[in-house]
């Protein structure tokens, strides 16, 4: 049985541009989706946040429209309910990458808020990438990859093709005018090829140890690409 460490955002709110604070957390399904996967699959799960905090889940991803309706809503809340690994996250700054076979970032806005600019993440990401285990990473999560930057500035997953959460999703969330910046745009400007496809439709792409999902319909199907990978 191996060990997937999950990175989570602590964060519980997200600064827009006008600097009012926006609930968020961790989106729901881009966390229970996998963690049933990698459980069914006989792997132990490990969460780990900035400064060790609980993650906070965001409200909003536990609605029953976004989850296809009340019982499938019902289900992902039970499950988040049974997941102990949520309450007993370790520190990021003290996970050690040789204790794990793979890595896992689930998205929602909160990190946007913090681990777009968490060292540790950064440092974690690339060490990660360069290490050639698996490595997933599902809608917003890619916000994380903007902290893997080198000493000469140049961030870790340049030239890497990815999918990530795009400006369309995030217009038609409501959301997108109101950002300080986009997911879609910061990743482009860092060199990163995103790979835009349509709206709330599964998108995973695979690039070398590199999973990364679109948005929430894409965290079940990247990780079943990431068990592959994992043999």
């Amino acid at each position: 049985m191996s060990k997937i460490l999950f990175v989570m955002t602590g964060a519980d709110q997200w600064t827009l541009a006008d600097g009012t604070k926006h609930p968020t957390g961790f989106w729901a399904e881009e966390a229970a989706a996998p963690y049933e996967a990698f459980k069914a699959a006989g792997h132990e799960v490990v969460v780990a946040t900035p400064g060790g905090v609980v993650p906070p889940v965001d409200k909003g991803s536990l609605a029953a429209e976004v989850n296809g309706g009340q019982e499938n809503a019902d289900r992902i809340a039970a499950l988040l309910e049974s997941m102990a690994e949520l309450r007993e996250p370790v520190r990021l700054a003290d996970v050690d990458l040789d204790d794990y076979a793979a890595v896992f970032y689930p998205g929602g806005h909160g990190p946007m808020e913090d681990l777009a600019v968490d060292a540790d993440s950064g440092r974690l990401l690339t060490l990660a990438l360069d290490s050639g285990k698996p490595l997933g990473v599902v809608c917003h999560g890619p916000a994380a990859l903007l902290a893997a930057t080198g000493a000469d500035g140049t961030n870790a997953f340049a030239g890497y093709r990815v999918a990530a959460f795009t400006n369309t999703e995030e217009t038609l969330g409501g959301l997108a005018d109101k950002a300080e910046w986009l997911l879609q745009d910061r990743l482009t400007e860092a060199g990163v090829q995103v790979q835009v496809g349509e709206p709330w439709v599964p998108n995973v792409i695979v690039d070398r140890n590199l999973v990364t999902g679109q948005n929430p319909a894409s965290s079940a199907p990247l990780a079943v690409e990431l068990l592959k990978k994992l043999g």
